[in-house]
């Protein structure tokens, strides 16, 4: 593969998923039934106050160590990882599949998951 190849199309540097899924995509993926694994890599205190439904916490601080353990049960599915607003949830993808794992971050966090109408639990 060409470096030329891999500046016009990064998807290809780690597998065949995007980096990221828009809160629309993911939205209409769980209307059409599918049940996608969530990764929320917030902080203890944020996941207290609201989370996506049924989502996995693992904090981005252990993402390295822990996710073998957290993600067990999944190890071929896709992750959809996600943060307050996407920057940390970018990092914990890069780490995840430097692990092997199909992993895509939620564009935007949970705070454009929010926007687009997504239901958050307490």
């Amino acid at each position: 593969m060409s470096a030329a190849t891999l500046l016009t199309n990064p998807t290809t540097m780690s597998n065949a998923l995007p980096n990221e899924i828009s809160p629309a995509v993911l939205l209409a993926r769980q209307e059409q039934g599918k049940r996608d694994v969530l990764l929320d890599v917030r902080e203890q205190n944020e996941w207290n106050l609201f989370r996506l439904p049924d989502a996995i916490h693992l904090p981005l601080a252990r993402v390295s160590s822990s996710a073998s353990e957290a993600l067990a049960r999944f190890p071929d599915e896709e992750i959809v990882v996600y943060c307050a607003r996407g920057a940390r949830s970018a990092q914990a993808v890069e780490m995840l599949r430097a692990q092997g794992y199909n992993a895509t971050s939620l564009a935007g966090g949970i705070a454009a998951w929010i926007d687009a109408g997504g239901e958050v639990e307490e």
